[in-house]
């Protein structure tokens, strides 16, 4: 019986490898080590976690060129929307220059059920009866989950390397139940904002609080991300959609040949 995933794997001759552990933001481990292992015993390495894109991007893309393999990571931010694909493969001439965006649904859902009237103990708990929110959502509500994801944007599609400690960080534990709902019944929407600005290393990006803005009618503003580039400008608005580890995987496949193959 394999010990460890290095072991698995070895066993197991698997062509490609999926990484889907919970994130430790501050280590990104042991996704990192799987992932790791996966691209040293020859597999392609997907991962929807994004501790490794945030502590060892760059190592793992250089063991993937040196394995002749990839290392590939849509799911990591919004899911099955392909922005890690859209600026290299369908605007390769843009220069993305900042970004802002609601990163975290979690903290969206529980904001709107606190508008609605909820405690926000009991909205934290509308939100995992949704599927939504973790059995902890520590790294949701503490502004990690979306300190994470601006380091991952930046980096890969900025190419900026960025610490997590450069992200000014707070969470949504300290937000006001009454302003909240004030704040929803003046016409306005509380949400939890991500954003980078220009192209510098040394500037910092920000997860805010109290970040609103007026929503039209039937527009909930929930898993909006925009991007502001050369020569134009794009929002991409985020519903339901396939898997992004999905979409690595078909790349991957795709590589191989023009049709899947059986796996015997």
């Amino acid at each position: 019986m394999p010990q460890n995933v290095a072991e698995w794997i070895e066993q197991s001759r698997a062509d490609v490898f999926f990484e889907t552990s919970s994130l430790d933001p501050q280590t990104g481990q042991p996704a990192t080590q799987h992932l790791m292992a996966a691209l040293q015993h020859g597999a392609h390495a997907i991962t929807a976690n994004k501790g490794p894109v945030v502590h060892a991007y760059e190592a793992l893309n250089a063991l993937a060129r040196e394995r002749d393999k990839k290392f590939l990571c849509e799911s990591t931010v919004m899911d099955g929307v392909p922005i890690f694909s859209l600026f290299p493969f369908g605007l390769p001439a843009a220069e993305l220059r900042g970004f802002s965006g609601v990163l975290n649904s979690t903290t969206n859902v529980v904001l709107t059920e606190v508008e609605k009237g909820l405690s926000f103990d009991d909205a934290v708990r509308r939100a995992q009866a949704l599927g939504i929110a973790e059995t902890d959502p520590a790294n949701d509500l503490d502004g990690w989950d979306s300190a994470v994801k601006v380091v991952a944007l930046t980096t890969v599609l900025m190419g900026i390397p960025v610490q997590l400690e450069q992200v000014q960080r707070t969470g949504i534990r300290e937000l006001s139940e009454e302003k909240i709902r004030s704040a929803r019944a003046a016409g306005c929407a509380t949400s939890w904002c991500a954003a980078r600005r220009g192209a510098a290393p040394g500037l910092i990006a920000w997860c805010s609080r109290n970040c609103c803005w007026r929503r039209s009618a039937g527009q909930s503003g929930r898993n909006k991300f925009s991007d502001s580039f050369r020569p134009g400008c794009v929002r991409v608005v985020a519903g339901g959609a396939q898997s992004g580890s999905g979409c690595d995987c078909l790349r991957i496949v795709g590589g191989f040949s023009s049709r899947v193959r059986p796996l015997n």
